[in-house]
């Protein structure tokens, strides 16, 4: 009797624990981002170099303090793939990361497929959003965008503990 009641609160301890992990992971750092932020869909100018606002509407995102990397948006541009490779920095290398599924408008899979394929087209939001981390914008043919973080080659050396590349920004000051 005593190992069954001592079994069953381990199982029931290890259920609870698994279920607020899960939700913690998936539901509760998010928070909506709100559409009328004029930063959130901005693509980096050939010409200045600088993060512009393109036309965009139907703007959906989230994101979460708790990392640099959960921002996710879809919204809709009138703009033509053409017109913005002429106009904006083409981003090679991009790699959507997941989001959440309840995140419905944003299925990384489908998108880096469309960007292998070429229906898609990536391009530098802002560089170094946050040390490290650039925010891409995908278009695909359809006018359908997307937005997301990712760790840039700067990011990635340091974030593994080694200097800076060359022509990288200096790392920040650790704090702690």
């Amino acid at each position: 009797m005593n190992g069954t009641l001592i079994g069953g609160s381990l199982v029931g301890a290890g259920l609870i624990a698994g279920a607020a992990m899960y939700y913690l992971q998936v539901y509760a750092f998010y928070e909506e981002v709100q559409a009328t932020d004029v930063a959130n869909v901005q693509v980096t100018s050939l010409t200045s170099g600088i993060p512009e606002t393109i036309l965009s509407e139907n703007f959906k995102g989230i994101d979460a303090d708790s990392s640099p990397l959960r921002y996710r948006a879809c919204f809709e541009t009138p703009m033509s793939q053409a017109m913005m490779t002429e106009t904006y920095v083409v981003y090679d290398d991009a790699i959507p990361l997941n989001a959440p599924a309840w995140f419905e408008c944003f299925d990384a899979s489908a998108i880096g497929a469309a960007l292998e394929t070429g229906e898609a087209i990536a391009f530098l939001g802002t560089e170094n959003i946050v040390y490290g981390i650039d925010r891409l914008v995908a278009v695909d043919g359809d006018g359908r965008g997307f937005v997301w973080h990712q760790i840039n080659r700067c990011g990635e050396e340091v974030f593994d503990g080694k200097p800076a590349p060359e022509g990288c920004p200096p790392p920040p000051e650790r704090t702690n």
